[in-house]
């Protein structure tokens, strides 16, 4: 493995401040990023991402290879939480299994953002499409997660149909942010987009930056009750996202050449959502317990990714081609 990348991506300011976040909690200082600010940049960063993407899917020619792979997205959030649930039932409730497998199955927006970055530091490109392969990689998991509760569930109280599911997933204020910029930046013209870049280029890291400040702080307050619930969680969090993560680089091969494309369909099979998959459980599956799903994603699964996850991939996509 490159050594080099691995030391460029600990040493990357974005990854530092998420750390920074994580000491200022052990340090128990009063750190914190206001929720209104927190809220703005999350909003923020999708809007660029998706408008960015927009602008690459213009550029690009729709062929067979876009189709195939939203196609093998899909199909990843359906078969990952499917393994991850039958894995996780030895240990857990079938509903905290359920709901932990959804969120290993969907996608985190904001793991999406930072390996952008971090291609942008190697200077690799990724097409527009990959935007809309994670939009779509949202629902499928959350559907998939409530339907094995309620095959193995004992009560079979959840009351919540699949069609609610659906809608709820698909109206979640990320993916409608994050879908509406596509078609957005799909739409304007190159001319119409410079006018923007400033906004949707140049402070793009600097943000980012601000953001994985506060997922650090987050994440910080979040990790002392989640490693007090055992081993178990905390070895399926790390171990389950990095081999998806590789298996996914080397399958990834067969369906598309494009290293940027590999790369990005690697880490949204390795990440873990914590933003839509909590809001959809809460709904139909409120006896999962989120002290459980949610620190294991933002805990454990995404500093695992952004420290180690990012380099492995992209070294068993480069030794693959």
């Amino acid at each position: 493995m490159n050594l080099n990348l691995l030391a460029e991506n600990l040493t990357n300011p974005a990854l530092l401040f998420f750390i920074l976040g994580i000491i200022s909690v052990q340090l128990k200082s009063d750190l914190e990023i206001p929720k209104t600010s927190s809220k703005f940049i999350s909003l923020y960063l999708l809007f660029a991402i998706g408008f960015k993407g927009g602008q690459e899917l213009a550029h690009s020619t729709f062929t067979a290879d876009i189709i195939w792979s939203i196609v093998f997205g899909i199909g990843i959030a359906v078969i990952i939480p499917c393994v991850a649930f039958f894995i996780l039932k030895r240990r857990l409730s079938i509903d905290n299994s359920g709901a932990i497998a959804a969120a290993y199955g969907s996608v985190s927006a904001v793991t999406f953002v930072t390996a952008v970055a971090f291609l942008e530091m190697q200077g690799i490109t990724f097409g527009g499409h990959m935007v809309a392969v994670m939009a779509f990689m949202e629902a499928p998991a959350i559907v998939v997660g409530v339907i094995l509760i309620r095959m193995f569930s004992k009560e079979q109280t959840q009351s919540t149909s699949i069609g609610q599911l659906v809608k709820h997933a698909f109206t979640n204020g990320s993916v409608i942010l994050i879908l509406g910029s596509l078609v957005i930046g799909w739409m304007a013209s190159e001319e119409q987009a410079q006018g923007i870049a400033p906004f949707t280029t140049d402070l793009f890291k600097g943000f980012l930056a601000i953001f994985l400040l506060d997922m650090g702080i987050v994440s910080g307050q979040k990790l002392k009750s989640f490693l007090d619930q055992g081993w178990f969680t905390t070895s399926f969090a790390i171990l389950f996202a990095l081999f998806n993560g590789c298996v996914i680089a080397l399958l990834s091969g067969f369906i598309m050449d494009d290293v940027g494309n590999r790369f990005i369909m690697s880490i949204l099979g390795a990440s873990a959502s914590y933003i839509a998959v909590p809001a959809a459980m809460k709904i139909a599956v409120p006896k999962a317990n989120p002290g459980i799903y949610i620190p294991m994603a933002l805990a454990i699964t995404f500093p695992v990714n952004i420290t180690l996850g990012l380099p492995i991939y992209m070294y068993l996509i480069q030794i693959t081609l």
